[in-house]
């Protein structure tokens, strides 16, 4: 279980057992994120649906501001960070050595800062939509799908820091543990949003591998910002898609 609660402690910021406040079983924590990723979204939709019940038809812009904040803070922001950190970098349009420079560098820039705008805009708006068309069950699965697709990313593309927060990780990802965390999630999907969820799941792992491409052509593999990067892109890119499904076919 030690594996479990890193991953859990990792995260977010869900209490852990004292215990698992070391890096015994962080190796191994990676096979977990998408159970995580469950727990998040589950936490995250309830939040919502709390939302939702109090501010009604008034205010469903309020319920998805509220639903991105309680996102955020659940996260502890890991990932946005990452976001804003790989904007600024390779919105730099320097070398490939400067951009990781930038990266590492802790002061937000202007790209850091307008990245984070759109992609909490984006999010905002993608919520609203949902709570407005009776669909926000859906998000329950949003953000375990973007943390398979990290699963996945650790296991196809090279980590190129040698110090840094993704080492070792891979070590903990086989393909046993991307199968079975598959199913899980087409088993979850179906159950929630049926054939809408199984296309969405698709979609982000095809975009979740242009992704890892990209950023492996830019700097060479990944680091620990881009592994947040690519969570908040997936959950952005997922949210997007499934209006788009839901607008067609839903």
């Amino acid at each position: 279980m030690s594996a479990f609660w890193q991953a859990v402690g990792f995260l977010t910021r869900f209490p852990v057992p004292a215990k698992a406040q070391t890096l015994k079983g962080w190796d191994n924590s990676p096979r977990y994120y998408p159970v995580v990723g469950l727990m998040l979204g589950a936490v995250i939709w309830l939040v919502g649906w709390l939302a939702e019940l109090g501010f009604g038809s008034f205010g469903f812009t309020v319920s998805a501001v509220v639903i991105v904040a309680s996102w955020i803070f659940l996260t502890g922001a890991l990932h946005l960070d990452g976001w804003m950190d790989l904007a600024d970098g390779l919105g730099s349009y320097r070398s490939r050595e400067r951009m990781l420079e930038i990266m590492k560098d802790s002061r937000v820039g202007a790209m850091g800062v307008v990245a984070a705008i759109v992609l909490i805009g984006l999010k905002v708006a993608a919520l609203q939509q949902l709570v407005i068309h009776d669909e926000l069950a859906i998000v329950a699965m949003v953000p375990a799908v973007a943390r398979f697709a990290l699963l996945g990313v650790i296991y196809i593309f090279p980590y190129i820091q040698v110090q840094g927060l993704g080492t070792g990780l891979r070590q903990g990802v086989n393909r046993a543990s991307l199968v079975l965390n598959l199913l899980l999630l087409l088993a979850v999907a179906y159950f929630i949003a049926g054939f809408i969820g199984w296309v969405a799941i698709g979609a982000v792992i095809v975009a979740a591998w242009l992704f890892g491409r990209f950023i492996v052509r830019k700097l060479g593999g990944f680091t620990g910002d881009a592994y947040g990067a690519l969570v908040e892109a997936m959950e952005t890119f997922m949210l997007l898609i499934i209006l788009i499904l839901v607008n067609h076919f839903g």
